[in-house]
Formats: structure tokens, C-alpha cells, sequence
């Protein structure tokens, strides 16, 4: 049993799946709803800690002053040790975290498009398994340089830094492999302005209804989030009086 924090920055991003791995394994899940006011606290009680995406960039402290603590609560979990998945926006403060530089990309990827590992994926434990090739979600405008120190571990046509490991423990994904077909439907709702924006537009942005078409990619996506997921956490430290 783990104890795993999540930092939520907007209703429309949760854990999806995530949060179905976890229950399924009986692991213990807080969430800090930054979007609603929630302070950000240390995370000093948490195995894992899982930062989710939103649409504001990392640099947005004007706006969302609570950007500048849960920065160094990214730092202090790192530093401290603790497992540690950013998602989209989380893998970008993650890397911000470590030092790497978050900016915009070249083009916009809204939709399913493939990703690939690099050859420095097949010497890490958590990606040596990881599809040589899969459809994942995307939903961004920016992107990082990897971190020193990390591993440039997944790519796309699109956008050259998709995933990074940082040591055996600490993993941003600019793609999407938590996301449900709900949670889609809400990205699209709340998103409709970086779709119908003709500014936004370009060869990586997907049409509403093509998103939605295909379950499969959900369960394909699922499974290996799961997967993931379950290397990510092997290995952590029993808690007193508490079975692994």
C-alpha cells in the first residue's frame, strides 16, 4: 500500500485511470484541487507524488501564484526522493523543477498521434518494455528541453521531447496516457477555443469527433499507464505495519 498525492490544477484534468490503478491496488490517493483554492502543503507523507496537466503554462505565476510553492514542492519531493509523474503541464513543472527550460513548440498537438522511444528508453527500467510505438492522447502547445541528468526516453513528428526519466524514479510525459473517453469529452467542452481558434490550427490537431471515434485507444492507453505505473512503484519501501 502507498500513499500517492496528486496536485490538480483544473476539474478537467483528474487522474482518470490513475485513479482506477490505485483503488484497484488498495493504494491510499489525496488530491490538492489547486483550481479551488486548495493550499499547497508538503507532500512529505507521499511514495508517489503525481502532477496533472491544465491549460496554463509554467510561467504563469501572475496568474496562479500557488505555481511558485507547488514548484518547490516538486523540488522538495525530488530532492527528498519520492517517486514522482508529471503529466502534460505536471511533466513540464517537473522539468522546470529540474532545471529544464519550458517553452512553446513548434505546432500544437490536440488529438492521437504516435509516439516512439528513443534507443536511451531501452536502458531504463521503467521504459525498457514501454511500446517501441503507440497512439497516445496529446493535448499541448508547449514543450521542455530534458532536463540534465535525464533521459530523453519517447518522441513524435510533432514534438521531439514527449517523455524523460530522471534516475529510476522521477518520469514527465508531455502525451496522455491516463485519459478516459469522459475525460476527452471535457477536454473538448472546455478547450473549444485552442480547436476553433483558426490560429491553433495545423497538421496535429484532430477534430472533436475523431478523438472520440475509437474506444480501443482508450483501453490500449489504459494498459499501458497501468503498466507504467506498476514499475514506477515496485520497490518502494514497506510502511511500518503495512503489507507489500
Amino acid at each position: 500500500m502507498a500513499n500517492i498525492h496528486c496536485f490538480q490544477h483544473v476539474a478537467y484534468e483528474g487522474l482518470g485511470t490513475i485513479a482506477a490503478w490505485a483503488n484497484a491496488a488498495g493504494h491510499r490517493v489525496r488530491t490538492t484541487r489547486l483550481f479551488d483554492g486548495e493550499p499547497v502543503r508538503p507532500v512529505d507523507d507521499a511514495d508517489l507524488l503525481v502532477v496533472m496537466g491544465g491549460p496554463m503554462n509554467v510561467h504563469e505565476e501572475d496568474r496562479h501564484p500557488w505555481l511558485t510553492h507547488e514548484k518547490r514542492a516538486i523540488e522538495r519531493a525530488i530532492a527528498g526522493g519520492k517517486r514522482v509523474l508529471g503529466v502534460c503541464l505536471g511533466a513540464q513543472l517537473v522539468a522546470d523543477a529540474l532545471g529544464g527550460r519550458v517553452y512553446r513548440n513548434a505546432v500544437r498537438e490536440i488529438g492521437w498521434y504516435p509516439v516512439e522511444t528513443t534507443a536511451q528508453a531501452r536502458s531504463t527500467r521503467l521504459f525498457a518494455g514501454f511500446p517501441a510505438r503507440l497512439c497516445a492522447f496529446h493535448w499541448h502547445g508547449d514543450t521542455f528541453d530534458i532536463p540534465a541528468g535525464a533521459l530523453h526516453v519517447a518522441r513524435s513528428a510533432g514534438c521531439e521531447h514527449q517523455a524523460f526519466v530522471y534516475g529510476e524514479g522521477v518520469v514527465g510525459l508531455q502525451f496522455h496516457l491516463e485519459t478516459t473517453r469522459d475525460d476527452v469529452q471535457g477536454l473538448i467542452e472546455n478547450g473549444a477555443d485552442e480547436l476553433n481558434d483558426e490560429l491553433n490550427g495545423g497538421p496535429y490537431v484532430q477534430a472533436p469527433a475523431a478523438m472520440l471515434e475509437d474506444p480501443g485507444r482508450f483501453d490500449l492507453i489504459a494498459s499501458t499507464m497501468r503498466e507504467l505505473l506498476e514499475r514506477l512503484t515496485s520497490g518502494m519501501p514497506a510502511r511500518p505495519g503495512e503489507p507489500r
